[in-house]
């Protein structure tokens, strides 16, 4: 992972479970002033709207990395992290399907299970993405890795001028397919 994609996905968490936190606080955790209050306290619906507005930058942040991170170390049998990183993923689609049902259901009963469903997910997602990032750093730091392996590995491959264009690992691989067909 990069240290921008590291940095929006822990920025991200923490911005939306913050928000949810407080909005939490301040609608179920406050009794309000009155008895026919419709909020609790008058920063409610601002908690809620900050809350919604920073949740879409966590889903396209895990997006992000979600290929490149997730799907390459379950492919390749990565162990380190393992448990905690599927609990944080596998819990987001639930968390975020939730999030968007609470916002169009209206029967109170099923509002009020898509509530415990929301809470729940996102607090099994919130601890297992602070798991991963404590196994993570202490096997990085057993290791003496700094950073992940495609973070560290020289590439094979010389690199252009061009700081756009990356490693030319592409490049390699024709120049080899051209001197086998070269050399029949």
């Amino acid at each position: 992972m990069t240290r921008f994609e590291r940095v929006a996905v822990w920025t991200t968490s923490a911005a939306t479970a913050v928000t949810g936190l407080v909005y939490l606080w301040l609608k179920y955790g406050l009794e309000p002033a009155e008895p026919w209050a419709v909020v609790s306290h008058p920063l409610q619906p601002w908690a809620l709207k900050a809350h919604i507005l920073v949740a879409p930058f966590l889903v396209f942040a895990v997006g992000m990395i979600a290929t490149r991170h997730v799907w390459k170390h379950i492919r390749t049998g990565v162990r380190e992290g393992r448990r905690s990183g599927l609990a944080a993923f596998l819990s987001l689609a639930p968390m975020v399907l939730t999030g968007y049902l609470i916002q169009t259901v209206t029967h109170e009963t099923w509002l009020r299970w898509l509530v415990v469903a929301h809470v729940v997910s996102s607090l099994v997602f919130v601890v297992g993405l602070v798991a991963h990032i404590l196994v993570s750093r202490g096997a990085r730091r057993v290791s003496g890795v700094s950073g992940t392996p495609q973070d560290t590995a020289p590439s094979a491959e010389p690199e252009t001028g061009d700081p756009m264009d990356g490693p030319r690992r592409h490049v390699g691989r024709h120049r080899r397919g051209v001197a086998a067909r070269e050399a029949r």
